[in-house]
């Protein structure tokens, strides 16, 4: 990650320095712990989530230490000095174990699980929540426009309208949902994704006509031609000129790729462009539309309106994740010195679950997902007969002679990456393989059918028992 710094040590919350200080000094700084990450609601009132950002937090923790300019500034702000010393030569050496990226996952399972000791695992919540959180968000953004765009593609429009520096794991979260490039440069460099883009209105504003601009615009770029149309007027000027220059990029033996639509009635200017350009016989150039589109607009005009669209850049509405800011995701203590915690609240949805996990999807007959079941990491699975609701637990499920794969994988040993590293588009493929399997009832966005996750009995009695001792 070349693009901010070569120590992240800093890249976290103030509270988890003082704590961080508050164990060395305490005597705990040896004492062992396991964390747990999960979210608590899917986003977008959807019925899944799509695991994002692993590989980007991996290799940001390996650069989790303290340089020399940063000591000092720790040191300014009243830290210790024998502590500073302590940080000064620290780096993450405990376990990871993970879902894969682009795994779809469901609230209130363990996504992530780290074991170490108790300042190197309490010292990565920030960074582990801050990349984790925004990539999976925008992913699951990504993969729901992906499913209603269907074979038509769509471009990550977004850095101009995206939260700073975020735009750089945006787009690259945004791929792995489906997007096929972006706009921005840098993620383009940094993560090896495809970029793309074109003219804006400022190009075709800048010369004394429309065609004119049209025309330069296909003498320097033959091979990659698109046409903003809707400068002036889409269907009386844009359209017009823009079959015009594609009919002298023939004779030059080239061929206009297509015309974008930036705004207005975009169904009905489609429609009406498509006509122009199939009567032109120009039924090769595709219409390409943008301009404050999500999922659901993209799917009003495929499925709906049946607009003649080839393909879409999308940008606020994708790297914002709108209408969800972020993502529920949490990181909490499940287990010190080998003893199960977990935290009580008067909410019961904010219980946790005690102890190290395993998660195991189970499959219906038909080899699609059926449940996920969360076990105590040393559990037998062939005793796990049954998985009951973490709060009603009258509600069961047999699980005994369903087909079953762990989901928590180990990613880092003793602080080395061992997990194989993929590129976004890769991740992609592994997302769509893993969604088929989703049955459509968790897919459709108004009122998804809750996909259901359980616990063992052996991790039901663990939780109430310590739940009794707490309380």
């Amino acid at each position: 990650m070349p693009f901010f710094s070569n120590h992240w040590g800093l890249y976290t919350d103030y509270y988890e320095l003082t704590m961080a200080q508050g164990y060395f000094f305490s005597g705990k700084k040896d004492d062992t712990s396991t964390f747990n990450y999960f979210f608590r609601t899917n986003p977008f009132q959807g019925g899944f989530t799509v695991f994002a950002g692993l590989q980007d937090f991996l290799k940001m923790l390996s650069g989790f230490s303290f340089s020399d300019s940063d000591i000092e500034y720790l040191k300014e702000q009243g830290f210790k000095s024998e502590f500073l010393k302590y940080l000064k030569n620290f780096s993450f050496t405990g376990n990871i174990f993970s879902m894969p990226e682009g795994e779809i996952a469901f609230p209130n399972e363990p996504v992530l699980q780290s074991e170490g000791n108790i300042i190197e695992c309490q010292l990565i919540e920030s960074l582990l929540l801050n990349i984790l959180n925004f990539e999976s968000l925008i992913a699951t953004k990504a993969f729901r426009i992906k499913m209603v765009a269907g074979d038509r593609i769509f471009a990550d429009f977004g850095l101009r309208r995206a939260q700073g520096l975020g735009a750089l794991h945006g787009s690259r979260a945004a791929v792995i949902g489906g997007a096929s490039s972006t706009s921005n440069v840098m993620a383009g460099k940094i993560f090896d994704i495809p970029v793309s883009g074109t003219q804006a209105h400022s190009w075709v504003q800048s010369f004394d006509s429309e065609i004119e601009a049209f025309r330069a615009y296909a003498k320097i770029h033959p091979e990659n031609t698109v046409l903003l149309v809707d400068t002036y007027d889409t269907l009386k000027s844009g359209i017009p000129n823009a079959i015009q220059v594609a009919k002298e990029m023939e004779e030059e033996g080239h061929q206009l790729k297509a015309v974008r639509l930036d705004s207005g009635d975009l169904a009905y200017l489609s429609k009406r462009a498509r006509k122009m350009l199939d009567e032109a016989g120009l039924e090769y150039v595709n219409i390409i539309a943008s301009n404050q589109l999500n999922e659901h607009v993209v799917k009003s005009l495929l499925k709906d309106q049946e607009a003649p669209i080839d393909a879409f850049g999308i940008g606020t509405e994708l790297i914002t994740g709108k209408d969800d800011a972020a993502l529920d995701g949490v990181y909490k203590l499940v287990g010190i010195n080998g003893q199960p915690k977990m935290k009580l609240s008067e909410n019961i949805e904010k219980v946790t679950l005690p102890c190290k996990k395993q998660v195991y999807r189970c499959f219906d007959n038909d080899g699609t997902f059926y449940r996920d079941a969360i076990l105590l990491a040393d559990e037998n699975l062939k005793e796990a007969e049954f998985i009951y609701h973490p709060i009603y637990p009258e509600r069961k499920t047999k699980i005994g002679s369903l087909q079953k794969e762990p989901l928590l994988q180990l990613v880092v040993k003793k602080g080395n990456i061992i997990s194989e590293q993929k590129k976004a588009d890769e991740i992609h493929q592994y997302l769509v393989k893993r969604a088929a399997l989703l049955p459509e009832e968790h897919k459709r966005f108004i009122s998804p059918h809750i996909y259901k996750v359980g616990i063992s009995e052996k991790l039901m009695e663990t939780r109430n028992t310590l739940a009794k001792q707490l309380k």
